[in-house]
């Protein structure tokens, strides 16, 4: 797609060589009961995994909390945090299903993404010769093809455990996707868009992509 070549490019003007691209989608879960629209956030108290996209929940009146991932789990149970924000994996590795009542899982209309590529130095990678060369390329393009059969593994692995433990599971709808698009292009894409060269064309790029 026209945004991941963009990606690529700014990576490469960075000095460094992508050897494989993994994508994990992201959740949000809570204490309090499902989260749907942005009305429903409104007031909890949410840990984030990063500042920009905290600034989403913080326009709909969330309250952001810092703490770091392995404090998650503890902050839940002790009121220091009403619903968190992780990938598809880290809620079952953090065992967060047993502090909250409802997971919003990414589905057809997923809020986000993470992209996680395996990267080398790009001058490490030139001082190699060709033929390490090439065998890091066919391992990279070898463990791109693992990732991308298995990811999905992982969100279907992750509500599996959830509504094991009678935690309730749900997805957006269009509608409800939509309205929180809405609240991101008034907060963290505007955010985005200060803070990294040609972020509103990236931000538009990224949102085409089907």
């Amino acid at each position: 797609s026209p945004f991941m070549k963009e990606i690529k490019a700014h990576i490469d003007k960075a000095g460094v060589v992508v050897l494989a691209d993994a994508w994990l989608a992201g959740a949000i879960a809570s204490k309090k009961g499902c989260i749907r629209r942005p009305e429903d956030i409104k007031g909890l108290k949410v840990r984030s995994a990063g500042p920009t996209f905290a600034s989403m929940w913080q326009s709909a009146g969330a309250s952001i909390v810092s703490i770091p991932s392995n404090e998650v789990y503890n902050a839940l149970q002790t009121g220091v945090a009403d619903a968190t924000d992780t990938s598809s994996g880290s809620f079952v590795s953090f065992r967060i299903y047993e502090q909250v009542k409802c997971l919003t899982a990414p589905g057809d209309n997923a809020l986000w993404f993470m992209y996680e590529p395996v990267l080398m130095s790009k001058k490490t990678f030139l001082r190699l010769d060709r033929k390490q060369q090439d065998a890091l390329l066919q391992a990279g393009r070898k463990s791109q093809q693992f990732f991308a059969a298995n990811a999905k593994g992982l969100d279907d692995e992750m509500v599996k455990v959830f509504r094991d433990h009678k935690v309730e599971v749900i997805t957006l709808t269009p509608a409800e996707y939509d309205a929180w698009i809405k609240v991101a292009r008034e907060s963290s894409y505007a955010e985005f868009d200060k803070e990294v060269p040609n972020g509103k064309k990236l931000i538009e790029e990224a949102l085409s992509v089907k």
